[in-house]
């Protein structure tokens, strides 16, 4: 299991995700400043390895600040870290859990904060880790003999820092004996699947096949898909799942052919304060992404274009939500909320 982000020699080291498959270059952050810029530019991305680069971030953010006493600083980083991606719960989550921390130390001075954080962000890349493993022992049990599983951008441990949500699932799956394959799908506009999922499940030996987006339908309609499962960006109390966009249409297209629609993701992903999806913010990229591909045009020279980075997936077509705390089943109202209480 490679993990993308690890601290070593006071900085955070990142896998740059930008230049994968073609060269695996790491990042060195020493700044928050660093840290935000790689989150924002999709150097390191996936909800849940998002939430634990921004904890990094925020140690780094109090120790290296422009001045200030240690909760100055801290609410500097912050702010700074926290504007990067709006629809990821997870980065949110981890800011909060790291404020509690900064509020509780701040008065044992700068230093003393500064390492209370980062014990935290590393607390937390174990929590990940076991939350992992967890997703991926009740994902499998899902999944039976042979059966062929269609994912969605990418959801491994580039994504989590750990073994991965969906990612997880297919490949405990995999271990298990129980996955045949996995269809690939391409993830426009950034391609995360043709160029990060492939190349996790390739240097796992777990057979997949790559397909573009727009094949989905068809797979289904010829009976070569036996389940879907896909991660998540913002799960709302009711249910509603926020996810890389494509991903709304493919469990429209399941549910027409009667093929079971998970959602793998941590608790830290379920936002309990955001009652449906029609509350989640969601993010919309430069339109350039959409224009250009691997900085050659696809487009005319001026064309117009919208970049929506996510989509909505309306709770009553998710057939169970898989979380180290159980796997969800509607109502998910009752069941979000019972995962909390326990």
């Amino acid at each position: 299991m490679l993990s993308p982000i690890r601290f070593d020699d006071g900085a955070l080291k990142l896998l740059d995700q930008t230049r994968l498959p073609a060269e695996e270059r790491w990042l060195e952050c020493r700044t928050v400043e660093e840290v935000a810029d790689a989150i924002r530019r999709l150097a390191v991305r996936g909800a849940p390895a998002i939430g634990l680069a921004a904890a990094y971030g925020l140690a780094l953010g109090v120790r290296a600040g422009d001045g200030g006493a240690p909760l100055e600083r801290f609410e500097r980083a912050a702010a700074l870290l926290g504007s990067t991606r709006p629809t990821a719960v997870n980065l949110q989550w981890a800011i909060a859990r790291a404020r509690k921390v900064a509020e509780s130390r701040a008065d044992e001075g700068t230093e003393v904060t500064a390492d209370a954080l980062l014990e935290l962000a590393e607390r937390l890349v174990d929590e990940q880790r076991e939350a992992d493993r967890r997703i991926g022992e009740l994902g499998a049990a899902l999944i039976e003999a042979g059966d062929r599983v269609l994912t969605h951008c990418n959801t491994g441990p580039l994504a989590t820092g750990g073994a991965g949500t969906a990612g997880g699932v297919i490949a405990t799956a995999w271990e298990e004996g129980r996955l045949g394959q996995v269809w690939v799908g391409e993830t426009r506009p950034l391609l995360q699947g043709s160029r990060l999922t492939a190349w996790e499940l390739g240097r796992a030996g777990i057979p997949f096949r790559l397909v573009t987006d727009a094949s989905a339908g068809t797979l289904m309609a010829r009976g070569l898909v036996d389940r879907v499962v896909v991660g998540a960006d913002r799960i709302a109390a009711n249910g509603d799942v926020a996810n890389k966009i494509g991903t709304y249409p493919i469990a429209v297209l399941a549910a027409r052919h009667g093929v079971p629609f998970y959602v793998a993701a941590p608790r830290s992903t379920i936002d309990p304060d955001t009652p449906t999806g029609a509350e989640i913010a969601i993010e919309e990229r430069d339109p350039r992404e959409v224009t250009r591909v691997g900085g050659s045009a696809v487009a005319p020279a001026g064309a117009a274009a919208v970049n929506f980075a996510f989509d909505v997936t309306p709770a009553e077509l998710v057939t169970a939500i898989v979380t180290e705390a159980g796997v969800l089943r509607p109502p998910y109202e009752t069941s979000i909320a019972e995962a909390f209480r326990a």
